[in-house]
């Protein structure tokens, strides 16, 4: 979901790995040379999943250290089998109600730039929860806790699931 900490935690999940990070959205915003929300608005969403699935693609290709995806990656099929087939996934976990709390001030994101963004979240999260949980290998609660106890929990998660 928007505002879980996929690119902090990422980052530093990299950054104690020992990985390359990547960001798919920072990817996608240099491959346009605009912002996420400019070429929303202006070529619309179709064009940015389908861009967004080409990236998603390509970094599955290059066996890429640990990457961040945006929210929207799970609505497309071919997207959800790239992330079950190609990486090891985990879905950062929280309530609509705490990813409010952290976004209530943000206007990057085009999908809440909304008269009620925790309305919009709430929406947003009622059809992507199962979706995560499709294709997650491991899911970690990320609702109050700090990004340095997210990433260890995580760790911990991917730990488990290569010993099991």
């Amino acid at each position: 979901m928007p505002g879980a900490g996929k690119s902090a935690v990422g980052k530093e999940l990299g950054r104690r790995l020992q990985r390359a990070f990547a960001d798919s959205d920072v990817v996608i915003e240099q491959r346009i040379g605009c912002s996420i929300r400019e070429y929303f608005e202006r070529e619309g969403e179709a064009a940015f999943r389908q861009l967004e699935e080409q990236v998603l693609a390509e970094l599955g290709e290059q066996g890429a250290g640990v990457v961040a995806t945006g929210g929207g990656i799970v609505i497309r099929p071919a997207n959800r089998a790239c992330l079950q087939q190609s990486f090891r996934v985990v879905y950062l976990h929280a309530a609509p109600e705490d990813l409010y709390r952290r976004l209530r001030h943000d206007t990057k994101r085009p999908l809440l730039q909304v008269a009620d963004p925790l309305a919009r979240l709430r929406e947003l999260y009622a059809s992507r929860d199962g979706l995560y949980r499709e294709v997650a290998h491991a899911v970690v609660e990320t609702g109050r806790a700090s990004v340095g106890a997210v990433v260890t929990d995580v760790q911990r998660q991917l730990q488990a699931a290569s010993e099991g």
